[in-house]
């Protein structure tokens, strides 16, 4: 089994891939495989709203130009997906919602081709707009029909400064316990 992250952050291994990292802590204890991609410094443009995936219907946005259909082939080959983003103006960063909305639209058009895999939100706030940020994930799991595993706690780790995160011991454990649960989860679609 294999469980992939995609991390939206503009800062390359900053708050959210720490938070990711101990998510797949749990999940290597489990024998699952992880990968994470960071988005930071890649060209991900939002979606143009040509409707062509739903002409083509073959699992790619028709746009080329940038790494969407990279991350899209990426999500389709894994079990279970990550997507973590910092908070930004009580919100996602604008690289993972593009994200979500190509590989949404590209979904639907394919009959739900998420269906049932296991899709789990993190963020990364300095204070405050956190629950906005893990609500919008959350509705692209839950619109798409993917399995979505609860924790401890809302699935976010405090801190502003790179490694501020490492201090929040709550969010920390709300990230062990995310990587157990969807661990488990995984193992029980898979018996």
């Amino acid at each position: 089994m294999k469980v992939v992250a995609f991390n939206g952050s503009a800062r390359k291994d900053g708050n959210t891939a720490i938070l990711i990292k101990h998510v797949f802590q749990e999940l290597e204890n489990e024998g699952i495989e992880t990968e994470m991609i960071q988005l930071a410094g890649k060209k991900i443009n939002g979606c143009i709203a040509c409707y062509k995936c739903f002409e083509n219907k073959d699992k790619q946005c028709s746009v080329k130009n940038d790494i969407a259909n990279e991350c899209i082939e990426k999500m389709l080959d894994a079990d279970g997906v990550i997507l973590g983003s910092p908070t930004y103006v009580a919100d996602i960063t604008s690289e993972m919602k593009s994200l979500i909305d190509r590989a949404g639209l590209v979904a639907r058009a394919n009959d739900d081709m998420f269906k049932r895999k296991v899709g789990a939100a993190v963020v990364a706030v300095r204070r405050a707009g956190s629950i906005h940020a893990f609500d919008s994930i959350n509705h692209f799991f839950l619109i798409g029909q993917w399995l979505v595993p609860g924790s401890s706690y809302w699935n976010m780790g405090i801190g502003r400064n790179k490694g501020e995160v490492e201090q929040d011991e709550e969010g920390l454990r709300t990230m062990k316990v995310l990587g157990q649960n969807m661990a488990w989860l995984l193992k029980k679609i898979h018996d």
